[in-house]
């Protein structure tokens, strides 16, 4: 009974960014990460070097960033279906781009510390162990920089592509930037505390890097966080959805909100009143020109004022 009206009236809740590209590339770079790591620490334990011992357990921060990256791919698929969540699953990328830019944080606020720590306190440094620890920790990520490089193409389970940033991986990316700039800036510091004596550029150099990465983190935060506080579209286009609506016979707006139901997707819920109320289709139809609203819910009331009457 009424089978085929319910077909045509249903909507989709399916907002999952399809991105496998970035998610086998990402189980890469995890595997070279954790190899890297693993093959530090067992050195550094072995020779005694501080050095390669640090760079190994900083790399552990970012083995923990690109689990949540992969958890997060992986949870979102297998529940893109679950009733549990209203508007589906597309947020969980988003949160697990916000979770990894809190562990960036975490790692530059580490770094201020112990630069700070160096520069009231400087240390003997192992100059050979440590550039060679700089030198290998920029190959491996320059290496996974590569395989992570988004090329902002993704399909979604709509059966269209978009171009649009997935949050979850440049999370993952950024971590490897900030340490390949963490590299790079250490190899300019030893190479000049060797050569010239500057033991404090050592720990300045870790000031800088860790001041680079936060503006890093933060703006990956303030990204994600209006997805996930159910942030609205920009004014001009909200504007011109009214202006659209409004301009058919005298229709008026009287309850309007848009939200993100993913990174990419807005859901819209619309009350209007007029006087001479058509089927929702109708207006629903004047939107469709508006592709960003993926999910669009429509209130018609009728106007019984007299004013209302003409």
């Amino acid at each position: 009974m009424h089978q085929r009206t319910i077909e045509n009236l249903q909507q989709d809740h399916d907002f999952v960014t399809v991105n496998p590209h970035a998610e086998k590339r990402t189980r890469y770079v995890l595997f070279l990460t954790v190899i890297t790591m693993v093959a530090e620490i067992i050195a550094g334990t072995l020779f005694g070097s501080m050095a390669l011992l640090a760079d190994g357990w900083h790399m552990a921060t970012h083995v923990v960033a690109f689990l949540i990256t992969l958890f997060a791919y992986s949870y979102a698929a297998k529940n893109k279906a679950n009733a549990a969540f209203a508007f589906g699953t597309g947020k969980v990328s988003v949160l697990g781009g916000f979770a990894s830019a809190i562990a960036l944080g975490v790692v530059a606020l580490m770094m201020l510390l112990e630069s700070v720590e160096r520069l009231v306190n400087p240390h003997q440094i192992e100059f050979s162990a440590a550039i060679l620890v700089a030198v290998i920790g920029l190959v491996v990520n320059l290496i996974s920089a590569l395989l992570l490089k988004d090329n902002h193409a993704h399909s979604h389970n709509h059966g269209h592509a978009h171009s649009h940033h997935d949050h979850n991986l440049k999370a993952a990316y950024m971590h490897v930037l900030a340490d390949a700039l963490t590299s790079i800036l250490a190899i300019i510091a030893l190479i000049g505390a060797m050569y010239l004596g500057w033991l404090w550029l050592d720990a300045t150099m870790g000031i800088i890097g860790a001041a680079i990465i936060s503006i890093w983190a933060i703006g990956l935060i303030r990204e994600t966080s209006p997805v996930l506080l159910d942030g609205s579209i920009d004014k001009s286009y909200s504007q011109a959805i009214q202006n659209c609506i409004e301009s058919d016979a005298d229709n008026r707006i009287v309850d309007f909100h848009i939200w993100h139901v993913s990174a990419n997707h807005f859901a819209a819920i619309i009350s209007i009143v007029t006087s001479e109320p058509k089927a929702t289709h109708h207006y629903k139809s004047l939107l469709t020109e508006f592709d960003r609203l993926s999910h669009i819910t429509i209130e018609v009331n009728q106007c019984h004022d007299k004013s209302c009457h003409h």
